[in-house]
């Protein structure tokens, strides 16, 4: 595990376009960590349920036991999975999408970040972020966050809430 375990994994979650990834990406720079991104594993529009179970079992979960963990990527555009990406247990750890925060993330991170915003700017940097490519998913996409945080309290377990509005 990295000397400064303080923080050794980072979870940081939240609605589509709240800035999860902006939040990480400077959390990152300041603790020189590495960042892993859900989004990379999401097997398709309807793959939130599945991304964050994957995440965890395959990459949090082995790191937390000093393992290597490992996660693979999906390809949109093949519609398949990539080759496996490896992540040292030596490394800080910061794991961010929708999904990140999960029910048994209170016995796998210290620190879970819920980042949130006005669900109008959300939408507006969802779209300008992923062009139109995102714009016809977005209520399909909204429906399984809704689901997941109905299932997992992923807000509610966090233990630091921060407004990216």
């Amino acid at each position: 595990m990295p000397s400064s375990a303080e923080y050794a994994i980072t979870l940081v979650d939240g609605r589509s376009g709240a800035g999860k990834s902006h939040f990480a990406t400077e959390l990152a720079r300041a603790r020189d960590a590495v960042v892993v991104s859900i989004d990379d594993v999401y097997p398709g529009w309807d793959g939130l349920d599945a991304g964050s179970w994957l995440i965890h079992e395959y990459l949090v979960r082995p790191y937390l036991a000093g393992l290597t963990g490992r996660y693979r990527p999906w390809s949109w555009e093949e519609q398949r999975r990539g080759e496996w990406v490896e992540v040292s247990p030596d490394v800080s750890l910061i794991v961010e999408g929708c999904g990140a925060i999960r029910r048994d993330s209170i016995t796998t991170s210290s620190r879970r970040v819920w980042v949130e915003t006005d669900d109008a700017v959300r939408r507006e940097r969802a779209v300008e972020r992923d062009g139109q490519m995102f714009e016809p998913h977005w209520t399909r996409w909204a429906l399984q966050e809704e689901r997941f945080l109905a299932l997992h309290h992923s807000r509610e377990l966090a233990t630091e809430i921060v407004n990216m509005g």
